[in-house]
């Protein structure tokens, strides 16, 4: 059974074709997510349309930057980085279009599925997934299962208050919040206070040896242990596994695993750090399975 499978973000929306483990056909269209909730559904329907010309494929899997209710394929909840995508019925409006079953879940949700069944997380019944981007997001798998809560948005990782002393609601819910420290945008905001031309973490860690530079990127590894901490004593989980692309600088992932078991409980320690394995196809692959 072959599956179209999309993962829409705020930059891009990857898209490709899924049969028997293996994802083929695998293309990358960018979001435009400041035209609003309806530009980016219609986009997906064009890329989705695209690939009808050339091949059939009888499921259809999404997964997708917001809160998710999985079982209506709804958008609860998604915040400025797609402009009025709240409450957009993406399920039915890809079945009512393309006539084939759909699938829609959250991105860290659905990259998380795919790390456990074909990625990091294959070894662990109880791990947490998290992805470090724009934002911090957040996955819980536990007894082998995703942990949705009680209204499909568990993990909200991001949201943790770590500085409360920065906290003022009436101006950003978010504030003093863990994403808003711990992030890979937190992390050029800051760089580019140093240095305007370090505009993403590339460049950042082009010139890691430079020591202003490596000051703020360790300030900024403490700030995602900060989370990491609260997170493993609440939860004690096996595994946790970290995504995004600033994970695959490996002074990163270093760093965390040499600062993170002093900070633990001695008790927590058998936890083990591990960096995502399936990169950039974590969330096409987890919605290709969607309901399988």
């Amino acid at each position: 059974m072959t599956t179209m499978v999309l993962d829409i973000g705020g930059t891009a929306i990857k898209s490709g074709l899924y049969l028997d483990g293996v994802l083929t056909d695998i293309k990358e269209t960018p979001t435009e997510a400041s035209l609003g909730g309806a530009h980016v559904t219609a986009r997906a329907k064009e890329i989705i349309a695209a690939y009808r010309q050339c091949t059939s494929f009888e499921r259809i899997g999404i997964s997708t930057a917001g809160q998710v209710d999985p079982i209506r394929g709804q958008i609860i909840y998604a915040n400025e980085n797609i402009p009025d995508y709240t409450g957009t019925k993406l399920k039915e409006i890809m079945e009512r279009e393309f006539c084939v079953p759909v699938a829609v879940e959250n991105d860290v949700n659905a990259a998380a599925i795919g790390e456990s069944i074909f990625g990091a997380g294959q070894n662990y019944s109880n791990f947490v997934c998290l992805t470090y981007g724009t934002g911090v997001g957040g996955a819980i798998f536990s007894g082998g299962k995703l942990y949705s809560g009680s209204s499909y948005s568990a993990g909200e990782f991001g949201a943790i208050v770590t500085h409360p002393e920065a906290r003022k609601i009436e101006e950003d819910m978010f504030s003093g919040c863990y994403e808003k420290y711990a992030s890979t945008t937190a992390l050029v905001k800051n760089a580019q206070q140093f240095d305007a031309t370090l505009i993403n973490g590339r460049k950042i860690f082009e010139r890691l040896e430079e020591p202003g530079i490596k000051e703020l990127v360790d300030r900024w590894i403490l700030e995602i242990i900060y989370g990491l901490t609260t997170i493993i004593h609440m939860l004690n989980p096996e595994g946790v596994i970290l995504g995004g692309g600033i994970m695959e600088q490996p002074y990163v992932i270093e760093q965390l695993r040499k600062l993170l078991y002093p900070n633990i409980m001695s008790s927590f320690r058998q936890v083990k750090l591990e960096k995502a394995a399936l990169g950039n196809c974590a969330g096409m692959l987890g919605a290709a399975v969607l309901g399988l």
